[in-house]
């Protein structure tokens, strides 16, 4: 297991260098000078223009920029924004948001979507699984910024249960209904793939050994048939966490959470490369360790995988 995680170390190496590499590239091809930008409609100095790019190394080779940038990272330095901020500064005000309503939509996802899957799929092709399937599928067909809108309206413009915006980032029942919203996508996916995975092994050796073995419904059901329909699961929910944390910009831009997904709009508009970079670097990193740790709990959910 050791060797596994060390090696699977090692490969995160390039993947990071070239993910950083493309966004870099992508973020120095769009249209638009962010320097003159700073001066609006009015007429720019180009003495002033040329004295800014120096100072923020916009006068260099993209290639040249993309070297001091990595060795600036590798010292901690994510650069500054041509506001004069460090962006880690701007990163530490968001990341704290966005990291609260993204673990907070994680649980909704985990326990509803999973309560919903299993219920369904151990009632396979009776009523209960057939509301659970049209359910999942109406949510799946309504674009997230309706369901974002629709949810305000009525658990907060008309039933009064919910504030309609986010004042306090620190308050997680401001956080419920933004992190409900952002949750419900995944939460139908995952309650689909919960249940396919449940109707499946039900069917399988395994349980039949189980049940003829005379084993408690309790002990079949929560040990056996449960860790190894997990897996596909677990798979699906560390992919979407990343999703979670750079994919938040409708949610947080409806609710008013000022996160990542803010940040990450208001730098583009602004064609704020260092931001964007540094936002989608920490994104990087996180969705990378992630899959890590995913695959690590392969073993512990089903003791037949080993890693070499």
């Amino acid at each position: 297991m050791g060797r596994y995680a060390a090696r699977r170390l090692l490969q995160m190496i390039p993947i990071f260098i070239g993910t950083t590499l493309l966004i870099f590239l992508m973020v120095h091809i769009l249209p638009g000078d962010p320097i003159r930008a700073m001066w609006g409609d009015k007429a720019a100095d180009p003495a002033q223009v040329a004295a800014l790019r120096h100072e923020f190394g916009l006068d260099k080779p993209v290639w040249n920029q993309y070297l001091d940038y990595m060795a600036n990272l590798f010292q901690g330095d994510f650069g500054r924004t041509f506001g004069g901020r460090e962006v880690v500064d701007v990163m530490s005000e968001a990341f704290p948001v966005t990291l609260r309503l993204a673990g907070l939509a994680i649980i909704i996802e985990i326990i509803i979507g999973i309560g919903l899957g299993a219920w369904a799929g151990l009632k396979a092709g009776k009523t209960v699984d057939s509301g659970v399937l049209v359910f999942t599928l109406l949510v799946i067909s309504v674009p997230v910024f309706v369901l974002g809108y629709l949810a305000r309206f009525i658990f907060a413009d008309e039933l009064g249960w919910l504030p309609p915006n986010v004042q306090d980032s620190t308050d997680f029942s401001q956080l419920f209904l933004p992190a409900f919203v952002l949750a419900m996508l995944s939460m139908a996916y995952v309650a689909r793939l919960t249940r396919t995975t449940f109707a499946e092994n039900l069917r399988a050796d395994y349980m039949r050994t189980a049940t003829a073995k005379g084993l408690p419904r309790r002990r079949i059901v929560g040990v056996h048939l449960l860790r190894n329909s997990l897996i596909p699961v677990i798979t699906f929910i560390g992919t979407d966490i990343g999703g979670f944390i750079g994919g938040a910009v409708i949610t947080e831009g409806i609710f008013n959470v000022q996160g990542v997904g803010n940040l990450l709009y208001r730098a583009i508009q602004t064609s704020e490369g260092s931001t964007i970079v540094g936002v989608v670097t920490i994104i990087v990193l996180v969705i990378l360790l992630i899959n890590l740790i995913i695959d690590l709990l392969y073993a512990v959910l089903d003791p037949r995988i080993r890693y070499a």
